[in-house]
């Protein structure tokens, strides 16, 4: 194993962050963090590169030179060309001479960025930036990847080379976590973790996830108890966590959305009822 928390908890004041946070992280596989605002995604990421001490638990992950982190932020230098960029970075990371040549030329190629090697940071769109914070992250063949929203705001085709990416990684051998808003993204990792308000919901593989899910869900114009349904498409979503509608709503076959949705309203509740 390259990397895992064992019953993390981190607080910010009065807030808890994460609660009891245990997750594995192993070499060659990817795990995405799912869950919405405020979930404990990116705190949980910043827990393995030591930017977030926990309060409790344990940390395991290999040494800063063997990590390669993309932030939440654009990950470059904006007066910097995305070769001088790449160059910066290896040599942070004591890479230089054709090994480094070699190396950024291929991961250029690779993020479809050689149109723009000469180009300054700051010229790039919104999505060949973070295609190149993540080039700039794997560049010196790290154990452990990790990425917090590598793909927020990105344009379709830039997704696709996003994940692309970061596949090869973990074909490589790299352990690969990564935080996602695109649930589409989550189904394609090899492990899933489900967070809200630092709390793991459900994690697994997504079959493993699926297979777990007890309750029902129906989907009709109107719902019947509106503070459990949510809206898809032209109609809404409803979630019965007994399994028994007793209504004449059809019952769908669940989502990775609809899973996530539930799961965090049965969490809110017994929340408020506590």
């Amino acid at each position: 194993m390259i990397a895992a928390t064992e019953s993390v908890v981190v607080r910010f004041g009065d807030r808890t962050a994460l609660d009891g946070v245990s997750i594995d992280v192993p070499a060659g596989q990817v795990v995405a963090l799912v869950g919405g605002d405020g979930a404990g995604k990116s705190t949980l990421l910043r827990t393995f590169v030591g930017e977030v001490l926990p309060d409790s638990g344990t940390v395991h992950a290999p040494g800063k030179h063997d990590i390669g982190f993309l932030c939440a932020g654009p990950g470059s230098w904006a007066a910097l060309t995305v070769r001088q960029n790449m160059d910066f970075v290896g040599g942070i990371y004591g890479l230089s001479g054709n090994e480094l040549a070699e190396r950024r030329e291929e991961l250029i190629d690779r993020a479809g960025l050689g149109d723009a090697a000469d180009r300054l940071a700051s010229a790039l769109s919104g999505g060949m930036r973070r295609k190149l914070g993540t080039a700039m992250a794997m560049l010196h063949r790290p154990k452990m990847l990790i990425l917090d929203e590598p793909s927020t705001g990105v344009d379709p085709v830039s997704r696709i080379d996003l994940w692309r990416l970061t596949s090869e990684a973990a074909a490589d051998g790299a352990a690969v976590v990564m935080s996602t808003t695109y649930l589409d993204e989550a189904e394609r990792a090899g492990h899933l973790v489900v967070l809200d308000s630092g709390r793991i919901l459900t994690q697994g593989s997504y079959d493993e996830v699926r297979a777990g899910f007890t309750g029902a869900i129906t989907s009709a114009a109107e719902p019947v108890r509106p503070e459990w349904s949510w809206r898809r498409g032209r109609e809404r979503h409803e979630y019965w966590e007994d399994g028994h509608p007793g209504t004449d709503a059809e019952t769908v076959t669940p989502d990775l959305e609809d899973i996530v949705i539930a799961l965090s309203l049965t969490r809110r509740r017994e929340v408020g009822a506590s």
